[in-house]
């Protein structure tokens, strides 16, 4: 299967690349530094169309799919990976599984505002004591007659001490267990009863905000339940299809970049009067680097393509995001021994790039979880949806 770009999807491409470059790049290195979150840098992205890819246009939508928003998640990671997670927190989570599953009040009240970056978005899933096993969750929502009543503590979610709107997870009939879980989208700011804590002391994605939710009897309208009662697992499930994608995208942009540093390095530095590059050792790195880096770049773009057609993709997703991730990780590691001393300086992007993939193998589902949904697909336990 051969990817060639159509005139359309490469100024996509180079348009992401432009604005990563100058809009990011400059002040990157002092922002990772500050732990700095810049919400203007989300509507700029929002304002070239970035978030708009697989929503109608009613809604602010821009008429591309899922390819276009692989291209353009790429670029922004190959430079920062925080920067990365917008995709997820505006598009590709909570503004996808709207459009697929809200009511048209929902969708226009609500989607509009994650497209243009306006409204800053989140998907609460993970709590302390349920994160690969979401239907552990603990968080309920108790019937209050005309509203719902949140009780409960979501963790380690993107976006919780900025976001604005966002999807929030939890039970409404435990013992239903997964059948009991409920969609609902919350109004962080203006809803009496959730507070926010950051989490601040974390290994890489520096510039992308961490948190934690807790709900104290904050009151939730009838009104915002996304789909049915109960079909919020079938709901989060889809979603997480969709951001795995957005994950497999950030981790092609990790590799590709320290593919590049490497090679540029590697033919600037000499050692025993000759470039590194024309050692044995240092080529047979980059010659894994690159390959699995074209490997992953095949398995994503494959995804997106099925995506974009509607076809079943659950298990070429999660095949995608399980080698991208694991791909962009060996190229961080591989690019830090070719730097030796100064990839281990701060100085040096690769450091950050080595910190920011290790984040890959864990979000959006661990690479163990992605092994068992290939499994078990593959073995016929479970269909291809």
């Amino acid at each position: 299967m051969i990817f060639e770009l159509n005139e359309e999807q490469r100024i996509v491409q180079e348009q992401a690349r432009r604005f990563a470059e100058k809009e990011i790049q400059p002040t990157l290195e002092g922002d990772e530094k500050a732990h700095l979150f810049r919400p203007e840098r989300v509507r700029q992205m929002g304002e070239l169309g970035f978030f708009g890819c697989g929503i109608p246009e009613p809604y602010g939508g821009n008429g591309m799919g899922f390819f276009e928003s692989v291209l353009i998640a790429e670029q922004i990671a190959r430079v920062s990976p925080s920067w990365r997670l917008s995709f997820n927190m505006q598009n590709l989570g909570p503004a996808l599984t709207v459009n697929q599953f809200g009511t048209e009040e929902q969708k226009r009240r609500s989607i509009p505002g994650w497209v243009s970056g306006e409204k800053l978005g989140f998907f609460a899933i993970t709590e302390p004591d349920a994160g690969s096993d979401v239907s552990g969750m603990k968080t309920v929502a108790k019937d209050g007659g005309d509203h719902w009543l949140l009780d409960g503590r979501k963790t380690w979610i993107s976006n919780a001490p900025v976001g604005d709107v966002g999807l929030v997870y939890a039970c409404t009939d435990r013992e239903q267990k997964h059948r009991g879980i409920t969609c609902f989208i919350v109004d962080l700011k203006n809803t009496p009863g959730i507070s926010t804590r950051a989490i601040e002391n974390k290994l890489g994605l520096h510039c992308a905000p961490t948190g934690e939710i807790i709900f104290e009897g904050a009151i939730v309208s009838k009104d915002m339940v996304v789909g049915r009662l109960g079909e919020g697992f079938k709901i989060c499930m889809w979603m997480l299809g969709n951001t795995r994608l957005g994950c497999a995208a950030g981790a092609l942009g990790v590799a590709g970049a320290c593919v590049d540093l490497s090679i540029k390095y590697a033919n600037e530095r000499t050692q025993f009067e000759q470039p590194i590059s024309k050692f044995q050792m240092v080529q047979a790195q980059i010659a894994e680097m690159v390959a699995e880096h074209e490997a992953a770049q095949l398995l994503v773009y494959r995804a997106a393509y099925l995506k974009d057609r509607g076809k079943s993709s659950q298990m070429q997703t999660s095949v995608a995001k399980l080698f991208a991730s694991e791909a962009a990780v060996h190229a961080a590691n591989e690019a830090m021994k070719i730097f030796g001393s100064y990839g281990f300086s701060s100085e040096y992007p690769i450091e950050r790039y080595y910190r920011d993939a290790k984040s890959l193998q864990i979000v959006e589902g661990t690479s163990n979880i992605q092994k068992l949904i290939i499994a078990g697909i593959a073995c016929g336990h479970q269909p291809n949806r």
